[in-house]
């Protein structure tokens, strides 16, 4: 009978995770710097503790669970929802989230304890293909299925790069430390 009760605590706090973090994400949509084309968000800080403190898997999991909230119809994108958003240039980064939770979950979790050095470089990973994803779509958007919107190159650089990447670096810091505190408490909640 403990035992059972033992499981079904791991359940229900690793539940209670994932809705956080999927709550959390939302959240980081409204909490923004507007600018031209793509506004700044903390999206990415709360998808980079996702995966550092929830594992690839269950970090995936509860991004996704935030992108599906929204596809159907529930107003957490940054911008509403519903699932024309999948026509929006900025769509990508919501699916690139996903991908980069699973990431930073999977380079974080090699190790029970991992070190600064190791949560950096998975936040940075997972932040890469945030970007490598996003900004594809982003101007296969803006080329391909955006009437007469068309962008080089240079353009996707200027409006999705350059005015994003000092803040992001920063999120990235920032949620390392974090992790390293918060690391001790959520794996000792979930055994």
């Amino acid at each position: 009978m403990t035992s059972q009760v033992s499981i079904n605590r791991k359940k229900i706090i690793t539940l209670c995770l994932c809705a956080m973090f999927a709550a959390l994400s939302a959240v980081g949509a409204f909490l923004k710097i507007p600018i031209p084309y793509l506004p700044i968000t903390l999206q990415s800080f709360f998808t980079m503790l996702a995966g550092l403190l929830l594992g690839g898997k269950l970090g995936a999991a509860s991004v996704g669970c935030y992108v599906l909230l929204g596809l159907i119809g529930v107003p957490v994108f940054t911008e509403g929802g519903g699932f024309s958003y999948v026509l929006k240039p900025s769509f990508g980064y919501l699916l690139a989230f996903i991908i980069g939770a699973y990431v930073t979950g999977v380079i974080a979790g090699r190790d029970r304890s991992p070190s600064m050095k190791r949560l950096l470089t998975a936040n940075f990973a997972g932040l890469a293909i945030i970007y490598v994803i996003g900004m594809v779509y982003f101007f296969m958007a803006k080329n391909i299925w955006v009437e007469g919107d068309g962008m080089s190159v240079k353009a996707l650089f200027a409006a999705c790069f350059f005015p994003c990447i000092p803040g992001d670096i920063l999120k990235c810091i920032g949620a390392a430390f974090l992790a390293k505190r918060l690391i001790p408490i959520t794996s000792s909640m979930r055994s």
